[in-house]
């Protein structure tokens, strides 16, 4: 049998093959605490601390191809953390001669908290990217269906009419509510570099006459933020992924949810573009792009809530609380990643059948706008008669056109989706 290094994603069709899994694999996590190490020695180079030789000999060897990251997860067993591993092989690949300049100063979970945001900025960055598709083929949607009608349901039931223009609007603002709070904290990532209880000493012992100008300068280095403290326990960064992530599941999972029941069977009011098919039941075609996007909505508030759970992290560096943040922050990274690729394929993909809304807006035999009718009623014969009146006649089951009283009303739901319209243009002038 063939050994396979990281997590292939065989349970995760979600996120399998997506940007996100390339981004947040094991290969990924090395490569991004190598690149905080070696930013690390070009930061104190920048500021004096360290020779340039030393900036260049460190960022030379932090070669992600180079080590064994089996080796670095079973030797993590002994600290804790795979930072100690790694260090002490990045040390050894440099050499005796700028060696001592490997991680100088700094404390592992420093160069670990730096790697997450790396990582977790270099996830993001396509995130924004598949909710940008995903906005783009909603509002064509919104816009092409402005005016098709369509019944709206309100407890699983037909409730009165509206248009799809105003539902794809609105699965369209939920994206957009997603991608600017995304952005928001992407734009605030920050670099993480304290020391070993945050007071950055060790910087100062080693000779630094400005050791609180230092993580400004490693944040340059990697592209991340500078921080306006060390945040071992200041777990905002992380408290903000987790809500950014944990929104934009909930808001794609709405329009997977949407998808999910508009395209059953008995309702093929719209269906994704090419389904799944079943390992027993040659005619079907499920909707499996819906199906994975529920899914990722449906784990996410629970990992969400692990990352919540561990801002109550004690003293100046935590136990356990620090520790409990990686896996549930990678899976919510990958979880996001995948149901954006597939909303951005399922909205891009949707068809959808006006013929079917139309017909069934007419399974009720105009009670659909029963509402309508209490309202113009009302004037005529009081508002409890003319409710009295519209219970009877549905109790009948009659098509309300067949009843005398009705005889001149205007039964036509496509006439009563009310500010429909101007909503959905209202909605799409939204950037």
């Amino acid at each position: 049998m063939t050994a396979h290094p990281g997590d292939t994603g065989l349970l995760a069709p979600g996120w399998s093959g997506s940007a996100a899994a390339s981004a947040t694999g094991d290969d990924a996590f090395l490569r991004a605490l190598l690149d905080a190490e070696a930013a690390l020695t070009r930061a104190q180079a920048t500021a004096g601390l360290a020779p340039a030789e030393a900036a260049t000999a460190v960022t030379g060897a932090a070669d992600a191809g180079v080590f064994d990251v089996r080796s670095l997860a079973e030797r993590a067993r002994t600290g804790g953390n795979p930072v100690i591993p790694l260090v002490a092989d990045l040390t050894k690949a440099v050499g005796d001669t700028h060696g001592p300049y490997v991680h100088r100063g700094a404390t592992s979970q420093d160069i670990m908290d730096t790697a997450m945001m790396l990582v977790a900025a270099r996830t993001l960055d396509p995130v924004l990217t598949d909710l940008g598709r995903t906005e783009r083929a909603l509002s064509r949607l919104a816009a092409e269906h402005r005016d098709t009608a369509m019944p709206g349901r309100t407890l699983t039931q037909h409730a009165v009419p509206t248009t799809f223009g105003l539902k794809a609007a609105g699965w369209r603002s939920l994206v957009l509510d997603a991608r600017d709070r995304v952005r928001t904290v992407r734009e605030s990532l920050p670099a993480q570099l304290g020391g070993a209880a945050g007071t950055l000493a060790a910087f100062g012992a080693y000779g630094a006459s400005d050791p609180a100008g230092l993580p400004e300068i490693y944040a340059r280095e990697l592209g991340l933020r500078a921080p306006g403290l060390p945040w071992h326990t200041l777990r905002t960064p992380v408290g903000d992924l987790a809500g950014c992530l944990a929104f934009a599941a909930g808001a794609l999972g709405k329009f997977a949810v949407d998808v999910l029941t508009l395209s059953r069977t008995e309702i093929a009011e719209v269906a994704e573009d090419s389904g799944g098919g079943s390992s027993a039941m040659p005619h079907k075609s499920n909707p499996v792009r819906s199906t994975l996007i529920a899914s990722a909505a449906r784990r996410a508030p629970q990992l969400a809530a692990t990352l919540y759970g561990s801002m109550a992290a004690e003293d100046e560096r935590p136990a356990g609380a620090w520790h409990a943040e990686w896996e549930p922050l990678r899976d919510l990274l990958r979880l996001v990643g995948g149901a954006a690729r597939d909303s951005a394929d399922l909205a891009e993909g949707l068809r959808v059948r006006p013929e079917a809304m139309r017909a069934h807006l007419d399974l009720t035999h105009g009670l659909i706008v029963s509402e309508r009718l209490s309202a113009e009623l009302a004037p005529v014969l009081g508002r409890a008669s003319a409710k009295e009146l519209l219970t009877r006649l549905a109790s009948t089951g009659q098509p309300l056109a067949q009843a005398p009283e009705l005889a001149d009303a205007d039964l036509d739901p496509t006439h009563y989706t009310g500010s429909a319209g101007a909503l959905t243009d209202r909605a799409l002038e939204r950037r």
